[in-house]
């Protein structure tokens, strides 16, 4: 049978932000905060051990750390964030993680509450 396999990952944080580069008196520009939803994706053949295309346990150990530098910080003082859009969230969690998983297709950051998400496929 042939077919592609993916496997996800699912993580949520809590986050503030706001965007300098908008007008004054934007609501944008003030500090805000949003729930924020990730899925990360990866895809690839599974080990014929395993039967597994990475060990789910090795990806969360990963995206706990991401989820520490994110969770209940101001996204424009991490480093890579000063500009803390859905895309550049989504772009930055893939650098953090994509070294350690080359299977890596995709990572999703949605905020539910405003029905808005970003896709970055690798």
């Amino acid at each position: 049978m042939t077919g592609r396999l993916e496997i996800v990952k699912a993580f949520t944080f809590e986050a503030a932000h706001h965007f300098q580069h908008m007008p004054v008196g934007h609501g944008y520009q003030r500090m805000h905060g949003h729930s924020y939803h990730v899925e990360v994706a990866l895809t690839g053949e599974p080990d014929p051990v395993s039967g597994w295309i990475a060990d789910f346990a090795e990806v969360a150990k990963a995206l706990q750390g991401v989820r520490d530098t994110l969770d209940h910080n101001t996204l424009n003082d991490v480093e890579g964030l000063e500009n803390p859009s859905l895309e550049n969230i989504s772009r930055w969690i893939a650098g953090q993680i994509a070294r350690d998983f080359p299977g890596l297709a995709w990572v999703k950051v949605a905020r539910p509450s405003c029905n808005e998400y970003c896709v970055y496929r690798l």
